[in-house]
Parts: structure tokens; C-alpha cells; sequence
């Protein structure tokens, strides 16, 4: 299992999630970089993620959608404002979203280099504990879905 850690601190509005990947940094930042390879793995298995646009610079957008098993879609959006190639980006998320007050306000990806491969730590940041406690166990069990998904096209 890629996750080594999931972080909540309530106190600071803020999930981590960290995973380790056995290939090199680059491998890793490349599977976020292209929207093909993020299409295989951004989302549970259950509601796969279908990008329609990824501009992947600095003021750049992302637009994506879920596919629930039912036919339900959830679209969603990024907008990076920092892309630092094969360190980190960040985005602020879900201006799409009908729930917006409850989904986070922004993500930080960074990519370290360990010493048996590469490691991901993700932040994710609300706009209240009220959105953290509403939107963390569903997107605890996405990430517990996605990751292996990631590990697996690593592998691949």
C-alpha cells in the first residue's frame, strides 16, 4: 500500500496524505503531469476521473469530471497557481462544484525524492472544520481507492 501516512489537524483546516513509490521523482511527477496517465488513477475505481482539459502551468487549468456506476457525473476544475516541474504544484479546487463551501479551497502536491524511490505529499486544505468533517471520510476512502491505482500505472 503506497500510503505511509494520513494526516487531520482541524487546527490548521488541513488533510496530508503521504505515499511512497518505489520509481524516481520524475516518474512520479510525470503520471500528475499528463492527463492520461491522472485519468487512471485521480478518482476511486468506482468514479473513474475523465480530464477535458489540463493546461499544467502556472495560471493554467484543470477540467474534470467523475463517473459514478450509476451514469451520475461530478465535474470539478483546478486552477495552478504554482507549478514548479517534477517539485510541486498547487491548485485551488472545485469552483465547478454545486457544494463548493464544503469541498476544499486548495491542494499542495510535492514530489521528494526518497532513498528507495519518490514520495507524495499531498495537502489538502478547507475553508472550515464543518467542510473538513464533511468532505474528509469520503475523500480518505478516494485516496485508499486512487493510490494503488497510481502504484499500479507506476508499475506498469
Amino acid at each position: 500500500m503506497p500510503i505511509t501516512s494520513v494526516t487531520k489537524q482541524p487546527e490548521k483546516l488541513s488533510l496530508t496524505v503521504v505515499a511512497d513509490f518505489p520509481v524516481p521523482r520524475k516518474r512520479l511527477w510525470d503520471a500528475w503531469a499528463d492527463p492520461r496517465q491522472l485519468e487512471r488513477f485521480w478518482g476511486p475505481p468506482f468514479a473513474p476521473a475523465t480530464f477535458t482539459h489540463h493546461d499544467f502551468r502556472t495560471g493554467g487549468r484543470a477540467e474534470y469530471y467523475l463517473s459514478g456506476p450509476n451514469g451520475e457525473k461530478w465535474a470539478d476544475s483546478w486552477q495552478f497557481t504554482a507549478v514548479n516541474p517534477i517539485d510541486s504544484f498547487e491548485v485551488l479546487d472545485g469552483d465547478d462544484n454545486a457544494d463548493a463551501e464544503n469541498m476544499p479551497t486548495s491542494m499542495t502536491f510535492t514530489f521528494e525524492a526518497t532513498p528507495t524511490g519518490s514520495r507524495l505529499v499531498h495537502v489538502t486544505r478547507f475553508s472550515s472544520v464543518e467542510a473538513m468533517e464533511k468532505t474528509i471520510p469520503g475523500m480518505e476512502e478516494g485516496f485508499r481507492a486512487a493510490m494503488p491505482q497510481l502504484d499500479a500505472l507506476l508499475e506498469a
